[in-house]
């Protein structure tokens, strides 16, 4: 990796680089549960606590480039000035730069040198992995020449102190709101108002930028506003106040634009000696938090210490893959990866620069599959936050679009439009399914919890009265609770009767693909429709396992246990218009007792309907499935005009759900190496380039050909293509996929990203939206329990391995895991056949007998009988 932008330097995910400056959108997460921040190589980004508490100016990818706005730190050093960042007017001055970046699991470091200036600095940059609203700058300058150097330095923080929005919307208004004083140790604003038209609320809210030396001295001058530090004719990258060495006036500061800019004592430095800086920038609530973080933080003894913790504390969260396969590359790119799940939980999908999914929060998508990354780490950690999170289902099926940030907390939607993604039924079975099998735990599905509510009815479609506290209630005016088994057949046979006109489920206002959203009326998924077939089979079988003879659900719920011919859509459109009727704005709040097994076989017969229905009707000569219905009623995919059409959603669930037989999935293979493959990058496209706009099915086909979801190489679903093979035998196919992103992403050259999962990559092969994906969650559990074949089957543990000679360097690879509150180290030993079958295994030293060559199983109660302080080692041959 010489070659790259930047190469890891030892086995704990830290990396380096020579030239991360010259890609000026470089950006890096900084975080913890109060505050969020992103940091470039020359200290641009921001740092904020939420949509409408920002320190530091909202910076977008381009504002990265663009932007004045930034973490700067001027150095005057023999009547010389310096950017120890390299943001300067004065590009003679840093050109002499000699740059060099080393970070590693949450902390940033930046390093400068300039034999002109003489002096070296080292920027370390992190947020406590406590939970201080705090980011911590630590700025340390070196003398690497011969003679003293007297240096006079100054930091400098435009302080934005407001929400978002205003960034453009009342800019100066909001200034004018500004309270700004001076503290001993920096500037602390408090505006006056959170400013929105809608409703003007009293702002709480403290922003400060304080900073003293390595001896806690306090700076010597304070510049409080912008006005005050750069002077009418100077700028942030060109201050007079530095410039000229101007001091600050004695002007009134309330109402201006906010500076956290402090210069401090003038002081010579000697030969190889050093002198060092601490900036504290930080959101509060009180002034007294500000004093409690300037005492935690107040010397370096006390800084270090901080950021072992921190680094400490993040690499005990990547222990869950902790892989040694042979390649230190792949083994360390893992770690960012596991991370992943983790960082989209603090940031949402909206506080990094790549911002485009508007106002932040975490989506309902978002939320369960973030949690398969968490359940493989702390299973039984996440049995309260599943029933709450069910408290978002409404009761025709639709869902709370976006997640608060208390457990269970729910808002329709971030910018209050009525819109349905008619996948959001499908992810909560399947993550709570993985849930089932890694505890066993089948009394959460009897669980009682409420049901979001509020004006829209009829799947948005219409407006209500709206509920009390977003709940449901009964006709008697309580709030109605059903249990979690209750609300999943809610989701999932609400869909099966809302069919458009070729008999499949409505795409409604998208499905996965968010840019599929102009097909309300009559569009159709069939590809999600093979997931409700794939979910209402798998109920089926949880409910007959489950052990209970009869199951209690609510009395309208029946409504869509109804027997009909399934080939009858106005049937079933009146079936579910009835239970909509009946469900409008209460229930009875009447619950019946149901046979399970009637109820099992009921959900196994409209599954099997399904998935015959798909297969058979779907399935086109080009050799491939037409995925979906556009609003013409026109199937999407195949040969239209000349061009082919394939979509890669189209073909992954019909694989996944069972659909699709082996037949089909070999034709499927052939299909996509053919149309989607990139012969160049060796990723796989979305979709092909249909050559026009979709106005009939979605935005997505007016982007650019090649980025976001129009045919770019879009890692969440191309993971889960490798998913849906590895689940259905194709195991050399699956990993060559996930290979291909590997590759793709390591080749920082192209990717132009840190060591991460991005969302995408466009045609150049570069990353998109780093860091804040559900592909990470999907990558490390095929990892998991697909590749290295380390699953739970209802709370015992099973070794199916999926390996094979040749995908790792080493034939002897490991992975641990934590199974049943046990860490467990697992040796896989891979001799020279590719057979992939267990000849022998061991449990710290002991042999366990195999019942079968193709699978272990290691039962709960045995795991459970391990200590919890000590690593087990699980070694396994195979042959």
């Amino acid at each position: 990796m010489k070659s790259m932008l930047w190469e890891f330097t030892d086995n704990k995910g830290s990396f380096e680089s020579a030239c991360a400056d010259k890609i000026k959108s470089f950006y890096f997460p900084l975080a913890n549960d109060k505050i969020m921040s992103s940091v470039s190589p020359d200290l641009h980004g921001d740092i904020k606590a939420g949509q409408n508490s920002f320190l530091l100016t909202p910076a977008s990818r381009i504002d990265l480039i663009d932007s004045r706005s930034s973490r700067n730190f001027w150095v005057c050093a023999n009547n010389k000035i310096w950017s120890a960042t390299g943001v300067s007017k004065d590009i003679k001055q840093i050109q002499g730069d000699k740059f060099k970046l080393e970070a590693g699991l949450l902390w940033h470091k930046v390093i400068r040198e300039n034999k002109n200036i003489g002096l070296k600095a080292e920027i370390l940059s992190f947020v406590p992995a406590t939970e201080d609203p705090v980011e911590i700058m630590q700025v340390k300058l070196t003398n690497i020449s011969r003679k003293p150097i007297e240096i006079t330095p100054t930091a400098a923080m435009p302080i934005y102190a407001r929400g978002a929005n205003n960034i453009r919307d009342h800019r100066h208004v909001t200034s004018l709101l500004n309270r700004i004083s001076l503290d001993k140790f920096g500037v602390v604003v408090k505006p006056t108002l959170i400013f929105d038209e809608s409703g003007h609320r009293p702002n709480k809210t403290n922003y400060f930028v304080v900073g003293f030396d390595d001896k806690f001295k306090a700076p010597r001058y304070i510049y409080p506003t912008q006005e005050m530090f750069c002077g009418d004719s100077g700028d942030l990258e060109a201050p007079e106040s530095v410039l000229k060495n101007l001091l600050p006036g004695k002007q009134s500061i309330d109402g201006k634009e906010a500076m956290g800019a402090m210069r401090f004592n003038s002081v010579t430095v000697k030969p190889g000696a050093s002198r060092t800086y601490i900036i504290l920038l930080g959101i509060t609530q009180t002034n007294r938090q500000i004093k409690k973080i300037i005492g935690k933080y107040n010397s370096l003894k006390k800084i270090n210490a901080a950021l072992e913790i921190n680094k400490n504390f993040w690499s005990a969260k990547t222990k869950q893959t902790d892989l040694n396969s042979g390649d230190i590359n792949f083994d360390n790119w893992s770690r960012w990866v596991s991370i992943q799940p983790l960082l989209r939980k603090i940031f949402g999908c909206s506080f990094l620069p790549d911002f485009d999914y508007g106002k932040g929060g975490r989506g309902w998508r978002d939320l369960w599959q973030d949690c398969l990354g968490l359940i493989l780490s702390n299973p039984e950690g996440m049995r309260e936050l599943f029933i709450n999170n069910f408290s978002g289902v409404r009761i025709d099926g639709s869902n709370a679009t976006i997640i608060g940030k208390k457990p269970g907390e729910f808002i329709a939607d971030r910018n209050d439009i009525a819109r349905v993604w008619m996948d959001h039924g499908v992810w909560p079975l399947l993550t709570l399914d993985l849930y089932l099998n890694e505890t066993g735990d089948t009394d959460i599905l009897f669980k009682d919890t409420y049901y979001f509510c509020d004006r829209h009815i009829y799947r948005s479609k219409a407006l209500g009265p709206g509920c009390k506290d977003n709940k449901l209630k009964s006709s008697k005016g309580a709030f109605y609770k059903g249990s979690v088994l209750e609300h999943l057949l809610v989701q999932n046979l609400v869909q099966f009767f809302n069919v458009g006109a070729h008999n499949h489920v409505r795409l409604e206002g998208a499905d996965w693909n968010d840019g599929l959203d102009m097909a309300d009326e009559c569009g159709e998924s069939v590809a999600f429709s093979c997931m409700y077939a794939h979910n209402l089979k798998r109920l089926a079988e949880i409910i007959e396992y489950s052990g209970r003879e009869r199951v209690k659900i609510c009395a309208e719920l029946k409504i869509l246990l109804s027997k009909i011919n399934y080939n009858d859509i106005s049937a079933k459109r009146r079936i579910l218009n009835n239970y909509f009727n009946k469900t409008k704005c209460a229930v009875s709040g009447m619950q019946i007792e149901m046979d399970s097994a009637r109820l099992a076989a009921d959900l196994s017969k409209k599954a099997e309907w399904m998935m015959c229905y798909i297969r058979k009707r779907e399935w086109l000569k080009e050799g491939f499935f037409n995925g979906y219905y556009d609003n013409n009623k026109k199937a999407a995919e195949g040969r239209v005009g000349g061009i082919m059409r394939m979509t890669l959603t189209g073909q992954v669930f019909p694989i996944m759900s069972g659909v699709a037989d082996s037949k089909q999935i070999k034709n499927i293979l052939r299909s996509v190496r053919k149309h989607l493959l990139d012969k160049k990058l060796s990723g796989y496209h979305l979709n092909t380039d249909f050559k026009s706009e979709q106005h009939n099915l979605g935005r997505a086909f007016s982007f650019v050909y090649g980025d976001k979801e129009n045919g770019a190489f879009f890692n969440h679903m191309v993971v889960m293509y490798a998913f849906a093979l590895y689940k259905r035998g194709y195991i050399k196919e699956g990993w060559q996929i996930l290979n291909s992103i590997y590759n793709m992403a390591i080749n920082n050259k192209e990717s132009k990203i840190y060591p991460c999962l991005p969302e995408y990559f466009n045609l150049e092969g570069r990353g998109m939206y780093s860091y804040l994906t559900g592909s990470a969650s999907w990558f490390t559990l095929i990892l998991i329990t697909e590749a290295f074949g380390l699953k739970g089957v209802y709370g015992n543990l099973v070794v199916e391995p999926k390996l094979c000679r040749g995908q790792f360097k080493s034939r002897n690879v490991s992975i641990s895991r934590i199974f049943a509150g046990r860490r467990l180290k697992v040796n896989f030993i891979l001799t020279k056949s590719d057979s992939g079958k267990i000849t022998k295994a061991t449990l710290n030293s002991s042999d366990i007998v195999l019942e079968t060559s193709n699978r272990l199983i290691i039962m709960r109660s045995a795991i459970l009988r391990l200590s919890k302080d000590k690593v087990h080692k699980l070694d396994i041959v195979l042959g």
